[in-house]
Formats: structure tokens, sequence, C-alpha cells
């Protein structure tokens, strides 16, 4: 089945009394058994990954449907519900590393992700070395024995980098190191980790997958040979998202193909407007045939989410606030991935890599009408310049 097939068939109701098109809400913590027979035959299902529970913890059944829904999306064995993509982040870690290990980073990785590194793993004996994005096969010289595995984000956060991933992925393997892929921009809809060599995806389902901002939770999604470490770790850590907001995600995900496609149009219009502004030194987006990742985005990716970043001409900062304050549809807020607009200055930490000369804004670019939202856009030039 094709993906837009699959978001509309996968996680139904199967086997229910009556059978519906969605799964029925399951909030529970405590799972009766008939007989000590029952009790131990469910735990040694349990144990062997088959479709069972012994307590409300793990694999209510709106909770197991997402889960299955998410990794047949992004092209995976198994996946595991987190209460937050950040969660979801520190539990793909955790499944991999050990005291005295040693982790790789792109240098614009999520920031919570490197303050994850640079403090809990730090406390516990993890070091970490941020790396260029762009570094590609090269990422074989920062390798060594301790690097259990090499996380990549593509595009980056903010500035938007597309990693070659598959020649990380051959470098991180012919090490022994895994490959911890966030895949929050693209998601399995449009960009498949593993077929490009990553062992576990990070996928914060707060976002596309939700959609409709009034969700926080996160998934990890794992390879065969990887889902062993990643299940002990979310048990041992009783780390699983709540039934609702399972229930609102699986809902919400029924319209990701459509709704991506409509975020992608817009958002290609958009930015190639402002690409063509005198205002702006540049536009990180990789669609954009100017774009320094354009070529490995098409190489990798079928399409691209809402989500780009603006440098703007050096200017005075509170020129930016204006222009910032007074939008009518970019609603100033974080987060991103939900159907409306939303615009935020990027402040930005990197080791590696030189920052923007100017201001750097980022667009989430909703489903509202593009002839708006440019003329939103428009306005908050007017204000830029003083007018």
């Amino acid at each position: 089945m094709k993906k837009d097939t699959l978001l509309t068939h996968l996680g139904r109701s199967t086997g229910a009394d009556p059978v519906t098109v969605n799964v029925p809400l399951h909030r529970a913590s405590t799972v009766l058994f008939d007989s000590v027979a029952q009790q131990h035959d469910l735990q040694r299902r349990l144990d062997r990954d088959e479709d069972a529970s012994t307590y409300g913890l793990f694999n209510l059944p709106q909770v197991r449907a997402l889960e299955d829904a998410v990794a047949a999306i992004e092209g995976g064995h198994r996946a595991l519900t987190f209460p937050s993509g950040l969660a979801a982040v520190a539990g793909a870690i955790l499944a991999v590393y050990k005291t005295g290990d040693h982790v790789l980073m792109p240098d614009s990785v999520y920031h919570p992700t490197r303050h994850l590194a640079g403090g809990f793993l730090a406390r516990f004996g993890v070091s970490t070395s941020f790396y260029d994005p762009l570094i590609g096969a090269g990422i074989a010289d920062l390798l060594t024995p301790r690097t259990a595995a090499v996380y990549c984000e593509s595009p980056g956060s903010h500035t938007f980098e597309v990693q070659d991933l598959p020649a990380i992925a051959a470098a991180a393997h012919a090490q022994g190191a895994k490959v911890i892929l966030d895949n929050a921009w693209a998601t399995g809809y449009f960009h498949n980790g593993f077929d490009l060599g990553a062992d576990l995806v990070v996928q914060p389902a707060t976002k596309y997958y939700g959609g409709h901002s009034d969700v926080l939770i996160g998934l990890v999604v794992a390879n065969e040979t990887s889902w062993p470490a990643l299940k002990a770790t979310a048990y041992d850590l009783g780390q699983r998202a709540s039934p609702d907001d399972c229930f609102l995600t699986l809902r919400g995900m029924r319209t990701l193909g459509v709704r991506l496609q409509r975020h992608q149009a817009s958002a290609l219009a958009l930015a190639t407007w402002l690409e063509a502004r005198p205002e702006v030194a540049r536009v990180y987006y990789p669609p954009l045939p100017s774009d320094p990742g354009h070529a490995l985005w098409k190489r990798d990716f079928s399409g691209a989410g809402g989500l780009f970043g603006v440098e703007l001409k050096p200017v005075a900062k509170e020129r930016v606030a204006s222009m910032l304050d007074g939008y009518t549809h970019f609603k100033l807020g974080y987060s991103w991935g939900g159907f409306e607009s939303l615009v935020i200055q990027a402040h930005l930490e990197r080791s590696v890599v030189p920052l923007p000369a100017g201001a750097l804004v980022r667009f989430q670019i909703g489903l509202e009408d593009p002839a708006d939202l440019l003329a939103d856009l428009e306005a908050g030039f007017a204000r830029l310049a003083g007018a």
C-alpha cells in the first residue's frame, strides 16, 4: 500500500466488539486475568513482543495501534511512545549509551538535545563531540572506539543543513556504532531514515503527526537489531505516552499526507518570494535550488516540511522585534507542525559551524491561504524598514 492508504487504514480497530473505524479509548492501570494460567500466558506473550498486556503502562489498544502505524510510516521494525519529543530523544540515546561512551552530535542539533548532552549525559559519564553537519563520510575521522552512536538531525535545527546520512551510516557501522536520526522535519512520509542507514529514528509526533497543536508526544522507531535495547530502556524507565495523547495523535495522523502536501506547497511559494526580497540575506530551505543541501535533499527526500529559516541582512534588533511583533497570521511561539503559522527569532548555539551574520528568523508555514500569509510578510518588511 502507498503511504496515503497506510495512513487511512493502519491502526484501525480490529477484533473488537463492535468493530469501529477508530480504536476505542482505553484508560486503565489494572488489567484483570481470568486465571493464573492466563496471567502467565499473557506475560509470556508480552515477553515475546506479541500483542498482549498485563498492566496499563504497556500495550493498551490505542497505544499499540499508534506505535504500529508510525513504525510502518517511518519504515522501521517496531516503535514505542514517549510523553514528549524530548523524552523520545532521551529514550533513544539511553538505549544506546552507557558510562564511558562517546556521542557525536551535529552542531545544528535541536537545542534541548544539545542541553541533554552537556548536562544529563555528561553527569553520567557520556562525553559528546559536536561535528559539522555537512561532514558526510568525513565523520570516520571523528569516530573513536568509545563512540557508541552518531546522532543525526536532517535537516538541522534552524539552519536546515541536509546530512549525507548514507555516508555517515556507512562510516559509523564500519566502526560498530549505531545511527540515531531525528526525523521531525520531513517525517517518514517524505524521508525513510531506515533505508538510508538509521538504526533508531526519533519522531517528535507533537508536530506533524499530531498536527493540531494540542498534544505532547514522541515516538522512537527501531530496526530489528536495535529494538530489544529500546524496549528494555523504555520499560525500565516506565516511559510511555498517555492513552489520550495516543488517541489524539492517531486521529491527527490520518490527515498527515494532505497536510504535509499543503505545508510544502505554501512554504515553497513563500520561501521563493522571500529569497527575492532585498531585506533577506539568505533563505534556509532545502527545496530551493539555491540551497547548498538541495542536491542531497532531492536524492534522499520525496518532499519537504513547511519549516524554514530566513537570515535578514544586518538591521537594528528593535526593527526585527517590530517586524515580528506586528504579524497578524504568524503568531510568536515555539514548536511547529500544527495547522497554524508561527514565527520565532532563533538564538543559536554553535561550537563548530559559524553563526549567521544577521538575525535568523524561523517560519512555520501553516494551512492558511498563502496570499494572506504573503500580505502579512510584506507588512512585516514595512515595519522592518521603519515605515
